[in-house]
């Protein structure tokens, strides 16, 4: 370890001002959702304008990831951490300040830009300032506090709106970014990646391309799957992601190498990324309505009876971490997806208009359970199967694949719902829940099979890494 990062960067250090900077981040995904009664209650505006206050902070988001990542590998992380945590702390206040709905639209907007900067570059911050034989745990209590993030979203949401107001999700944001930039200015550590320059092309190709991509799947639902703008999106942003493929095989300093994809580690990884975040994503946002719509249940109790998923990962995966260490990767995580896909089955089998709290809670345990189990592994292997001047891009398109996979997979579980059910009365709800359940939990065990692509494999001791090649997997130690 390096002087500067002893002085500045201790490991738990690293991993409170991460972990809290990415649960920041993660959270504002979905948090929304549960507030949007109230916020039309207070700003007017049509149904799509509600959905714009959740679209929006999703497309700059997932668009402007890998950029990111790309900018903090060039100018300095935690420069750039610093930048995007301001950003999105100023955003936050705009947002909770916001005069109309057009103003909370675009603050939104700006609160993506901000997250999308800061954070990739967290878990590339908190893997420059743990110890190779700590990081498992380390990665563990991160992934744990994302994974509360994503899945208690609506649960924090509803109880703020239900208890305080709207406001207050965005004002929750404000007090914890101010304390977090000092500290970060103090505590983390500089570091680069390669030092090449900034891909332009190759920027404006994957940020254009993943633009079309998410705007047609957040779009897609809402204004339906023929309307003329989804189709461009699609079509246009699946060209210009075919670009920036081809154009990163022949470009000389590309700002994703597209050798990394020859790593089966690499690949299967963030396959397993991407086809866990479209099951689970998908799968919580229809099951949070269930609860509150079809149960009866209030945000707040709802998301009190989904802690057995939502909030396991605060248990377990620092286990999963230690697991990680001992077993590597591999196991654990694809142990995690296939419990994770029998819990969401198990639900499907049992969700009825009138379940009881005992009936669902096996599944959700699982869920729970499964989930804990993926995301500290997850990220170990992301950060391991690369060399460490490439882990803040590997961060990136890791996190750009997740909110694809979590744009995909709420698109595709609406559309199911949809087309078998509906919201005239309990049942048919759960006419429609039940086969997009189905589908999630298919999807999840797809990501287990995936995850069973990552070698189990270590590097010689002292064995050099090919500038050439793609870095091996680790398994109990990363780079």
């Amino acid at each position: 370890m390096s002087q500067q990062t002893e002085r500045r960067g201790g490991a738990v250090w690293a991993l409170a001002l991460t972990s809290v900077a990415g649960f920041m981040a993660a959270l504002d995904n979905l948090v929304v959702t549960t507030a949007l009664p109230s916020i039309r209650e207070d700003l007017g505006g049509a149904l799509h304008d509600l959905e714009w206050t959740v679209s929006a902070y999703t497309l700059t988001f997932a668009v402007l990831l890998m950029f990111g990542a790309a900018l903090g590998d060039r100018f300095g992380r935690r420069r750039l951490f610093l930048a995007g945590l301001a950003v999105f702390t100023g955003a936050s206040a705009a947002a909770a300040l916001a005069p109309g709905i057009d103003a909370l639209i675009a603050a939104r907007a700006v609160q993506g830009a901000g997250a999308a900067v800061m954070m990739p570059l967290t878990l590339t911050l908190l893997t420059a300032a743990v110890p190779a034989e700590r990081r498992g745990m380390a990665y563990g209590v991160w992934g744990a506090v994302n994974g509360l993030a994503v899945a208690s979203g609506p649960l924090v949401g509803g109880s703020l709106t239900e208890h305080m107001s709207w406001q207050w999700i965005f004002w929750l944001n404000v007090p914890l970014g101010l304390a977090l930039l000092p500290l970060a200015r103090l505590r983390l550590a500089e570091s680069y990646g390669t030092g090449a320059p900034l891909d332009v092309p190759g920027t404006l190709l994957a940020s254009g391309g993943l633009f079309g991509i998410v705007y047609g799947l957040v779009r897609g639902p809402a204004d339906g799957w023929t309307g003329s703008l989804v189709l461009t999106g699609l079509f246009a942003g699946a060209a210009l992601l075919t670009g920036f493929v081809l154009y990163s095989i022949r470009a000389r300093h590309p700002m994703l190498p597209m050798r990394l994809f020859r790593s089966r580690a690499f690949a299967g990884i963030n396959a397993a990324s991407l086809l866990m975040f479209l099951g689970m994503f998908g799968s919580i946002f229809l099951l949070s309505q269930y609860m509150q719509g079809v149960l009866g249940y209030s945000p707040t109790e709802a998301g009190l009876r989904m802690l057995p998923w939502t909030g396991m990962p605060m248990l377990v995966a620092p286990i999963a971490g230690l697991l990680a260490d001992r077993v590597g990767g591999r196991p654990v995580v694809a142990t995690g997806l296939f419990l994770q896909a029998a819990g969401l089955g198990y639900m499907a089998v049992v969700a009825t208009a009138d379940a009881s709290y005992a009936v669902q809670l096996p599944a959700l345990v699982l869920s729970g359970i499964g989930m804990a189990l993926f995301f500290a592994p997850a990220s170990h292997l992301v950060m391991s199967s690369v060399r460490p001047a490439e882990q803040g891009i590997a961060s990136g398109a890791n996190n750009a694949l997740r909110e694809v996979g979590g744009a995909l997979g709420i698109a595709i579980m609406a559309s199911i719902f949809a087309a078998q059910g509906g919201y005239e009365s309990g049942q048919a709800f759960v006419d429609g829940l039940r086969p997009a359940l189905v589908t999630g939990s298919a999807v999840v065990a797809l990501a287990g099979m995936a995850a069973l692509l990552v070698p189990a494999r270590r590097r010689p001791t002292g064995a050099p890494v090919s500038q050439d090649e793609p870095a091996p997997v680790l398994e109990t130690a990363a780079l």
